[in-house]
């Protein structure tokens, strides 16, 4: 059966999406190829594989273990800067790795404000540096994701079912039993696998309070091997450890996702009358307080540490700032190139191959990406003068899966209410969208493109695989300053690369609104 007439062509979007694929999946070949799958895995090859594994589940259980007090607390309370408070947990996605680093050793580190005041009590100071250090790191980034996770999983809890608990009088355990505990056993496993993939492919956070051979993580042994031996046969044969971990984690997440929930209700606003005991009521308040001081307070430490030097950060910080800065502007307008004909070629349905090709950056890490695309140009050129665009690219595709998960569900809709009269009014192509199609996404848009230029600004990936010594992005350029012990330069440097990234994040988000707020 022919297809039915559409306002808008898929050709594009299927050329992007080829274009996509076909430099994942050449650099994954390139990698593959340069394997040694005869040679093997070494001892230190072994020591970084457990490493790995281990560091990202103590990461996943431990977030996920502290996530559930503070989504219950924040699912049973109402108070003033609530919603303010659950906007900041979606604060830490955009943040710099760099950033979030300093400000846990502003906090945590040997000098830090915990260690000052063990020291009032003659005790130790605080280790930051090694497996706790990792984990600690790893939690601050994805308790929050938990939390917003986790929550949400209770608010899908039709009110019907609480409204019926308090008329039986059900409270404490037995609410846990009926109610809370199936939730949690239906949402819980998917997370835990979510961010232990996420915490697999972790780079800046192992490289910066890794600590030694005992802390090493893939992602960092091929770094090692890249950077420091020039050993391109283990790179590629660690990116093909990498790259299986990687797919057998999402694929378990994705596996762990499907399954039942509550049912429908009649879409009433979510009430709890559980929880209003004196006792429940000053345990929710203390650990809503412990989580937004664990959140906050390494932000604030960074700041007051930075702050002093912002003025008179040396001539590198700033030349490294308009590099970051060139980086994000050109990863944005890749991403919008890429993610715009895919969206408009996903909204006429039948999308899936699409779609697919989207989510192909969250299967391969930049890393492995970034060590293909070596690979590919060495032969025909200096890899090092490509660094500044193979880092654009890959924080581009790295992106793209979010951003149409951003773009898609109001495409969609904007296709299926305006087509037909589109069609009717003879309007297709590109005037379809111009005067019906772009207007109608400029928020999500403007998000998309606010996403895109915060985390490129913030990437510290790709870049230390090519960096050239004269040439460095902001997070690098802090990165190396902590390497040499300039830890004032490096807080005022780092609160600049938090202001451009979320600047760029505001301006863009905004400018996408800005018709609506008028």
């Amino acid at each position: 059966m022919a297809d039915r007439a559409q306002p808008v062509s898929a050709t594009p979007g299927k050329i992007v999406a080829a274009g996509v694929a076909a430099i994942i999946f050449g650099a994954l070949v390139a990698v593959a190829l340069r394997a040694e799958t005869g040679r093997g895995l070494g001892a230190p090859d072994w020591a970084a594989l457990r490493f790995t594994v281990l560091q990202a589940t103590l990461s996943a259980l431990f977030s996920v273990a502290l996530a559930i007090p503070v989504a219950r607390a924040l699912a049973r309370r109402r108070f003033k800067g609530r919603r303010v408070l659950i906007a900041l947990l979606g604060a830490p996605f955009i943040l710099p790795v760099i950033v979030a680093v300093l400000g846990l050793i502003a906090v945590f580190g040997r000098a830090g404000w915990v260690s000052s005041i063990l020291g009032l009590f003659g005790l130790p100071p605080v280790q930051i540096y090694g497996l706790h250090g990792v984990v600690l790191a790893h939690v601050f980034f994805n308790l929050p994701l938990a939390t917003r996770l986790i929550l949400q999983g209770w608010q899908e809890i039709p009110g019907e079912r609480f409204r019926l608990a308090a008329q039986l009088g059900v409270d404490g355990w037995a609410m846990v039993r009926l109610i809370e505990l199936p939730m949690l056993m239906r949402v819980v496993p998917s997370i835990l696998a979510v961010i232990f993939a996420i915490c697999l492919t972790s780079f800046a956070v192992a490289l910066t309070l890794g600590g030694g051979p005992k802390a090493t993580t893939i992602e960092l042994a091929i770094y090692q091997a890249f950077r420091f031996d020039f050993d391109l046969g283990r790179a590629a044969m660690l990116s093909g450890v990498q790259l299986l971990l990687t797919v057998l984690a999402g694929a378990l997440a994705l596996w762990l996702a499907k399954g039942e929930g509550f049912g429908t209700g009649l879409d009433r606003h979510v009430r709890r009358w559980d929880g209003q005991t004196a006792l429940a009521r000053y345990g929710d308040s203390t650990v809503i307080l412990l989580a937004a001081g664990f959140l906050l307070l390494p932000m604030l430490a960074m700041a007051l540490n930075g702050l002093p030097t912002l003025l008179n950060l040396p001539s590198q910080v700033f030349s490294a700032a308009l590099t970051s800065v060139l980086v994000a502007s050109i990863s944005t307008l890749l991403l919008l190139l890429m993610a715009l004909p895919m969206t408009a070629a996903i909204a006429r349905g039948r999308g899936g191959a699409l779609e697919l090709a989207g989510i192909l950056g969250l299967a391969a890490s930049p890393l492995v990406i970034g060590t293909g695309l070596f690979i590919l140009i060495r032969p025909w050129g200096n890899p090092l003068a490509w660094a500044l665009p193979v880092t654009a690219l890959v924080n581009a595709i790295t992106v793209l899966p979010f951003a149409l998960r951003v773009l898609v569900p109001r495409a969609r809709d904007v296709v299926a209410r305006q087509g037909r009269l589109a069609l009717s009014l003879d309007m297709q192509g590109w005037p379809f969208l111009r005067h019906v199609l772009l207007p109608r996404l400029k928020p999500q848009i403007g998000f998309a493109a606010g996403l895109a230029a915060a985390l490129s600004m913030g990437d510290l990936g790709v870049i230390t695989l090519f960096a050239d010594p004269d040439v460095a992005t902001l997070p690098l350029q802090v990165y190396r300053l902590m390497g040499a012990y300039q830890m004032d330069t490096a807080a005022g440097a780092a609160l600049l690369l938090l202001l451009l990234s979320f600047g760029a994040f505001w301006i863009l988000d905004r400018g996408g609104r800005a018709h609506v707020e008028a």
